[in-house]
């Protein structure tokens, strides 16, 4: 596999697919469909034989909801939600009892701590280590194996933050290594770093759309997560992006249809101009779309792997089928 290097961070292989690693973080600007693009990664990786662990950090479940019918919650300890594909959500104070278990081995004692109202406040008042302590559960869950000392899971798909926070999540685990000289804290938040700056095994997927706000953001997280975290990043999935409106060999069809004169009557149409007028809108966005492409890929340095707008919106399993074999191809100027 090769890689290259920028700005002193290995960078990972474009041309591999997205279902490769053995984690992938996926993030982007709140209302992108993120949590969509997990779902449908997850389920192109277990009709693909991979047995997939799907990690929300957020406060509710939406991944079951989009790949089972009326699913049970899986809440922090997960379930299987479909054939060789889990899913589980982490809740920060649990994953603090297990972890002080482990170290303190005294677990009556930490279930007593965590009962106690002040812990709690004086842990809401403490910054990052929510962040550290779900990515060092992360960590946890990659260890893990079966009795045949196989990795337990082929595939963690973490459904990470929007982008704001999904920066600081990310950094936590450097800034604790800088910040502390030694002791087990460091130790494991030092194995956290190491697994998130390891391009053989990680990759970060930002997801976009083509619209001036989440193109803007986006390539800001690139330049910020190459300059300071580190993480390795493929390509950016640009959601939501409206397909070609009219044939290859009518490119101008609104504007042809602008020149039918309004007194022209369309048997069971609306007149020409209504006609026109929207044709001209769909061009537009169309056009649109295609700019903001553009402008993500120059100014990333990355290559694009961009999904259709779908006007009916995900509902089922099978609504998500086209995306996850997009998802599971090449990126747009991946070189092979």
């Amino acid at each position: 596999m090769s890689r290259v290097t920028r700005g002193g961070m290995a960078l990972a292989d474009s041309a591999r697919s997205l279902l490769d690693p053995r984690l992938l973080i996926v993030t982007g600007k709140g209302g992108t469909g993120k949590t969509t693009v997990v779902a449908a990664l997850a389920l192109a990786a277990a009709k693909r034989g991979r047995r997939v662990l799907v990690v929300e950090t957020g406060r509710e479940e939406y991944v079951p909801r989009l790949l089972a019918p009326n699913p049970e919650p899986v809440g922090y300890k997960g379930r299987e939600i479909r054939p060789g594909l889990w899913a589980m959500r982490v809740d920060p104070y649990q994953a603090l009892a297990e972890y002080l278990g482990l170290q303190l081995r005294m677990q009556a004692l930490v279930s007593r701590m965590m009962r106690y109202k002040g812990f709690h406040q004086l842990m809401d008042a403490s910054p990052g280590w929510r962040e550290l302590i779900t990515l060092g559960k992360v960590w946890h869950l990659k260890q893990q194996r079966t009795e045949e000392g196989e990795p337990r899971y082929d595939l963690l798909l973490v459904d990470a933050p929007a982008t704001g926070h999904g920066l600081t999540f990310l950094d936590v685990p450097r800034v604790v290594v800088s910040a502390l000289r030694a002791g087990p804290l460091r130790r494991h938040a030092g194995w956290v770093e190491e697994m998130l700056r390891d391009p053989a095994t990680t990759l970060l997927v930002p997801v976009a759309l083509a619209e001036e706000l989440p193109a803007r953001e986006t390539v800001e997280l690139v330049k910020r997560v190459r300059e300071g975290i580190g993480v390795p990043i493929g390509r950016v999935v640009i959601n939501a992006v409206v397909e070609r409106p009219f044939p290859e060999e009518l490119p101008d069809l609104d504007e042809q249809l602008a020149r039918i004169p309004e007194d022209r009557a369309l048997s069971g149409l609306p007149p020409a101009p209504v006609i026109a007028s929207c044709a001209s809108h769909l061009r537009s966005r169309y056009e649109l779309n295609q700019r903001y492409v553009e402008e993500i890929a120059h100014a990333s340095g990355l290559p694009t792997l961009t999904l259709p707008y779908l006007p009916g919106g995900i509902h089922s399993p099978d609504d998500l089928e086209v995306l996850a074999e997009l998802l599971a191809g090449p990126a747009n100027g991946a070189v092979a």
